[in-house]
């Protein structure tokens, strides 16, 4: 279920807009009503801008839950020095820019800046390490043009309910791209959308890397 200011951002990933585009003249009730039918645990759930399979937005646990495991162990938080500063309970519980619900303590503000898979490790810094002024993308996906040709300027947005910030995009390789962005943009999240604006159309989008 989601509503108009969702559809460009939705419209980035061609397959989950042809999912899209059969429901796209439904209700809520609608839909609601044919998840009930098909037996959807989410058919009563509020609406909710969060994961719908999810009913308690407890993501961490789902994944221990699935997962079994394969579930990342707990290990090192490490300032950007690489410095190790305490215990986290494993990556799957924190997200980049998160604050609070660390489980550790300072004296003063601390934010995830990184998270490192390969390591196991979670970076901790000040407010101003979570912003940068530049992305890389791929799985791109073109709708409005046929390709970044040399360097255009767009509109990014690095989640939904984003404003958007202009940048400038290039190629740097068959499958992806590079923003550089006018301003630093706040908590860039790998595995994420990047969504390209030009104008009131999708240019196209790709996954943050």
């Amino acid at each position: 279920m989601c509503d108009l200011a969702e559809q460009p951002f939705i419209a980035s990933h061609s397959d989950a807009w042809a999912v899209h585009e059969n429901y796209r003249n439904l209700t809520d009730d609608q839909i609601r009503e044919i998840a009930e039918e098909v037996g959807l645990m989410v058919a009563h759930k509020k609406d909710s801008m969060e994961i719908c399979f999810i009913p308690d937005d407890d993501y961490a646990g789902f994944i221990d839950k699935e997962c079994g495991d394969l579930v990342p162990p707990p290990g090192n938080f490490v300032s950007t020095d690489g410095t190790i500063l305490g215990r986290h309970k494993g990556i799957t519980h924190y997200t980049i820019g998160q604050r609070k619900g660390l489980g550790i303590a300072f004296g003063y503000p601390v934010f995830v800046t990184e998270i490192r898979p390969e390591t196991n490790e979670v970076v901790l810094g000040t407010n101003e390490d979570v912003f940068t002024t530049e992305l890389r993308a791929n799985h791109i996906n073109f709708m409005s043009i046929p390709d970044i040709e040399g360097e255009m300027e767009f509109k990014a947005k690095i989640r939904y309910s984003d404003r958007g910030s202009m940048c400038r995009v290039v190629r740097t390789g068959p499958d992806e791209i590079r923003c550089t962005f006018d301003t630093p943009v706040r908590a860039v999240t790998p595995g994420q959308a990047v969504v390209l604006y030009d104008g009131e159309y999708v240019a196209g989008g790709g996954i943050i890397l």
